[in-house]
């Protein structure tokens, strides 16, 4: 006889001493309840008929996905200078690798010359300098760009960036309709995560439809749009917001294109997506398929007629908040897993993290692991053989529908909101991502979440790792001699024309900003001309509204033993110095990545400091005017692209110079254990690296506060 569902119930009930089989339920941040058994019963029967290549394209938008040929082995990359990148590439691409993707500096993603006085720290910092056409020839010398697909991670400084590859590929003798591969151009999730906008929301909207008009008619090899959610989930997005707002933003740039008189099928089959692989590894394949079936809902309600037009494709990154600083061989672990759960949702391409990118810029030993982590995975475990081989599994089913319920509940708030750009200018899925956040960091501090090697099974002793050094200086002054060099060789009224007709268009919104911006490059205007002449006609820089949430840390602490010493250790010191402790969480540079500062500012505000926070992208005698003019007690720096060997000390310097000796000046965020020397000697009183936890964190800045206090 077959045994049934309520045989099994018995069954675990026996095994657990009588107690119920719904004890062992998971409920996963996204809201769903996660059960110990999974039957037909919980799978819909069309999920069972469903077939790859076949609308709703949830087994996958090809009949024969990887059986017929494997995915695109992309590596991420950038390394400070045109030359150096260029020679990573080569020899990449010697070693297997099928695609370039290629990681801009900071400078570079906010629109600025190398020598703006504003990027003086970042220079070649998380990838490589652009400022001229002749930097993006050298980045592409001997790469044949009419057979290279070439993906180019930029949003804010977009304009400027495509315009120049284009030229360079003019200056390569291919033709731009000759020219394949992608371009990020997701504005939108730049206001809600990652940071690096430069113009408001409405002119950058005008940017997105203006890049997918020219390249449908100009490059119809190209793919205008990947539309992100890797740094939605990297900020601390549930996987069911990550997915809700990816496809929220695509719905909004395709009601963009729509409004310039784009046939839906006309670019559609264009867009591409942009997804974060984590560690909740069936969640993740679940998250893939989920994405396919809704897109091409979506689409079929926008009207498209062709299967194309509502076939979701999409590149995959392996998670780099899921690296640990501890333990960081196990990194090599965690990104081979999350690699095989891309590679079972049917990503179309995949780039895998290296594992020391939780410490430092990765080196060209911990690459190759990265790059051969996909080699592996496609000639030696056999996932290549068959098709959507998770397809069928009651358990994965069942996660597809239940995030398909859950994202399409999300959508439908942004909706209701007036679509993405209206909920982005209110604020509504940046807030929902920051509690996510905090939740996710309460969850990991009080060992709910657990991480190996961070808080369990931890190394007595950690064993050092080379990581890569990067003389930014050195960089810098490079990139300054070859820029005035274009400048001192260029025609300056013909390339002043180009820029004032860009202006023009940017200001009167008559004609194509791309096609105004190819002629700029052509004619030696830099990167930081192009983006200010279209500064200037869109009047003005876009500045954020920085919030702090509260409340998400006594929601989770409220019984905890050290939460409640901390916050009466603040009572007290308040009840006898008359005010809280006073900290100033503050981002410097021109890295936008805030998760750590706004979990911190949150989670302390919670304990009872009083907490402010800057704005973005602050330089070092902004923070110091601010905190003197505050009266802090501590200034905490996030850090997370290798700026605080420079901006750091000069903070430091600057608080001295200016009678501020008594502020103490604290750091956290992505920070080598080799920089920890360096930055002490310059007066750093704390480092909290990645993985520390914020209750220990917090007990370490108040009793820096006391002791101070009681000092003076």
């Amino acid at each position: 006889m077959t045994p049934t569902k309520r045989d099994w119930l018995d069954l675990a009930s026996k095994d657990l001493k009588g107690t119920d089989p719904q004890s062992l339920d998971w409920h996963t941040p996204e809201g769903i309840t996660v059960k110990p058994l999974y039957t037909s019963e919980d799978v819909p029967q069309a999920a069972l008929e469903e077939l790859p290549g076949f609308a709703p394209f949830t087994r996958g938008i090809r009949s024969t996905m990887y059986a017929g040929r494997p995915w695109t082995i992309r590596q991420y990359a950038g390394f400070s200078t045109a030359e150096e990148s260029n020679a990573f590439y080569r020899k990449n691409l010697a070693a297997g690798q099928k695609g370039l993707s290629v990681a801009f500096d900071l400078a570079t993603h906010r629109g600025y010359d190398s020598d703006h006085p504003r990027v003086l720290g970042d220079v070649g910092k998380a990838g490589v300098a652009i400022d001229s056409v002749e930097d993006m020839k050298i980045l592409f010398d001997g790469i044949p760009l009419g057979e290279m697909s070439v993906s180019m991670t930029m949003n804010g400084a977009i304009i400027p960036v495509l315009a120049m590859f284009i030229v360079a590929g003019e200056e390569q003798g291919v033709d731009r309709k000759a020219l394949t591969g992608t371009v990020q151009n997701d504005i939108l999730k730049e206001f809600m995560v990652r940071n690096t906008y430069i113009y408001p929301p409405e002119p950058s909207m005008r940017i997105v439809a203006d890049i997918i008009a020219y390249t449908a008619e100009e490059m119809p090899r190209f793919n205008s749009i990947s539309i992100s959610g890797y740094h939605m989930q990297e900020a601390g997005a549930t996987l069911a917001q990550e997915l809700a707002y990816t496809l929220a933003d695509g719905m909004e740039y395709v009601r963009a294109a729509m409004a310039k008189g784009l046939d839906i099928d006309a670019f559609a089959g264009r867009l591409s997506f942009f997804f974060c692989i984590g560690m909740n590894f069936f969640m993740e394949a679940a998250k893939l398929r989920a994405a396919r079936q809704l897109w091409a809902k979506i689409m079929t309600e926008f009207g498209a007629k062709s299967d194309r037009s509502k076939m979701l494709r999409t590149h995959c990154q392996t998670s780099g908040v899921s690296l640990t600083e501890q333990d960081p061989y196990n990194n090599v672990v965690r990104t081979a897993f999350e690699a095989m759960a891309a590679v079972l949702g049917g990503t179309q391409s995949l780039h895998t993290n290296s594992f020391d990118e939780a410490i430092a810029l990765p080196t060209e030993f911990s690459a190759r692991i990265a790059r051969n982590t996909q080699l592996i995975l496609a000639h030696e475990t056999g996932v290549t053989k068959v098709v959507d081989p998770l397809g069928g599994s009651f358990y994965v089913e069942a996660l597809t529908k239940d995030l398909v319920d859950k994202a399409w509940e999300l959508i439908q708030e942004v909706e209701a909101a007036g679509g993405m750009t209206k909920a982005v200018e209110q604020g509504l899925p940046k807030m929902r991502i920051e509690e996510a956040a905090a939740r996710r960091q309460a969850r990991v501090d009080r060992g709910d979440d657990v991480i190996v090697g961070v808080n369990r099974f931890r190394l007595e002793d950690e064993l050092p790792v080379d990581i890569l050094n990067i003389d930014t200086d050195k960089v810098r002054q490079s990139q300054v001699a070859r820029l005035q060099k274009m400048r001192d060789s260029r025609d300056p009224q013909i390339c002043e024309k180009a820029l004032a007709a860009l202006e023009d268009v940017a200001r009167s919104a008559k004609g194509n900003l791309l096609a105004a911006a190819v002629d700029a490059a052509r004619a030696r205007a830099s990167l930081g001309e192009i983006s200010d002449a279209m500064e200037r006609g869109f009047g003005g820089r876009h500045v954020a509204v920085t919030r702090v949430i509260s409340g998400v840390y006594d929601d989770a602490y409220g019984d905890d033993p050290q939460y409640g010493i901390i916050r009466e250790r603040i009572a007290a010191y308040r009840a006898e110095n008359g005010r809280q402790p006073h900290v100033l969480v503050a981002k410097m540079g021109q890295d936008g990545h805030d998760r750590g500062a706004k979990v911190i500012a949150t989670a302390f505000a919670d304990m009872g400091f009083k907490v402010d926070i800057t704005d973005m992208f602050e330089t070092p005698q902004e923070v110091c005017d601010k905190a003197l003019a505050l009266g802090v007690d501590v200034v905490g720096v996030s850090s997370l692209a290798a700026g605080h060997k420079s901006l750091v000390p000069d903070l430091i310097r600057r608080l001295r110079d200016a009678g501020g000796e008594e502020v103490t000046v604290v750091v956290g965020g992505v920070i080598p254990e080799q920089d920890y020397d360096f930055l002490r000697q310059a007066g750093v009183a704390e480092i909290f690296g990645p993985g520390s936890n914020v209750l220990d964190a917090a007990a370490a800045v108040l009793a820096r506060i006391e002791g101070v206090r009681r000092n003076i």
